[in-house]
């Protein structure tokens, strides 16, 4: 069994070392800084720059692939940027949203791993908007994943990460949001990476229910805003997938009652493949 943890830390230290106090082999981290000293020396890490690039803003952090246990090794795929990249080599469209690596278990076959994160964006100026959206970002990484793909089935990738976007709905109840996000499940489908949630029963639901979020909805809260808390949480950013020929060892869980959040404004997911 290989447990893994995938969780936006949010920038913060204290969520690294609550990390190294885990069972877990790996942890796929977003909006990681770089690790303090006393962290560092107990986990590995590749060595790519803590910063996300893009659109000229500063972001002084980035997705991670980490092993924390020696039960598992790690083989890292050094991103490169579209212009520099050499064929063959893993190409990103924005460095910082993407990291991976082939994961080679003590018992089984190795598959490769990957972090992936989706900041949200502003619309052009001339449209005079004020609206901010993840979506154009979350089709960049999944366009990036394609890479990592080479034939139609029997690949085998397991992907998870904080996409800031809503899965079977809209903001609102908004039909044109809920199709804008359909398409990204879509993609990653005809791809052949089915989405493993998590889903209710595996983690928390909503309580109270948010009047925007469809009652037919499995999905568990793992984002809370900053007029929220753990234990008002309505909104699941975070979502793993997995190769179809894998997805059937895998089973996924959204860490979210109050008393097990932990620092960040994410919840922990974890991930068990078998």
């Amino acid at each position: 069994m290989v447990k893994i943890i995938s969780w936006n830390i949010a920038r913060r230290d204290e969520a690294w070392r609550l990390l190294l106090d885990t069972d877990a082999d790996i942890a796929l981290v977003q909006e990681a800084t770089k690790p303090p000293d006393d962290v560092a020396q107990r986990l590995d890490v590749d060595p790519a720059p803590w910063r996300t690039v893009g659109v000229g803003l500063n972001r002084p952090w980035r997705a991670a692939v980490v092993r924390l246990s020696n039960r598992v090794g790690l083989q890292w795929l050094e991103p490169q940027s579209v212009e520099d990249a050499h064929r063959g080599e893993l190409a990103v469209s924005r460095l910082g949203t993407l990291a991976a690596a082939i994961l080679t278990p003590s018992t089984g076959e190795p598959f490769i791993v990957a972090s992936m994160y989706a900041p949200w964006e502003k619309p052009h100026s001339t449209t005079g908007s004020g609206w901010i959206y993840a979506d154009g970002s979350v089709h960049r990484v999944i366009s990036d994943l394609s890479a990592l793909i080479g034939q139609q089935v029997g690949h085998r990738l397991l992907v998870a990460g904080d996409l800031n976007i809503l899965h079977g709905y809209g903001e609102s109840g908004s039909t044109y949001w809920a199709s804008r996000y359909a398409i990204a499940f879509s993609r990653m489908s005809a791809l052949g990476l089915s989405f493993m949630g998590p889903q209710a029963p595996a983690g928390r639901r909503a309580d109270p229910w948010p009047d925007e979020l469809p009652r037919s909805s499995n999905n568990v809260p793992t984002y809370y805003t900053s007029h929220q808390s753990p234990a008002t949480a309505t909104r699941q950013l975070d979502f793993v997938f997995a190769s179809d020929g894998l997805s059937e060892r895998v089973r996924v869980t959204a860490l979210n009652k109050p008393e097990h959040w932990g620092p960040s404004d994410h919840c922990r997911v974890e991930i068990e493949v078998a």
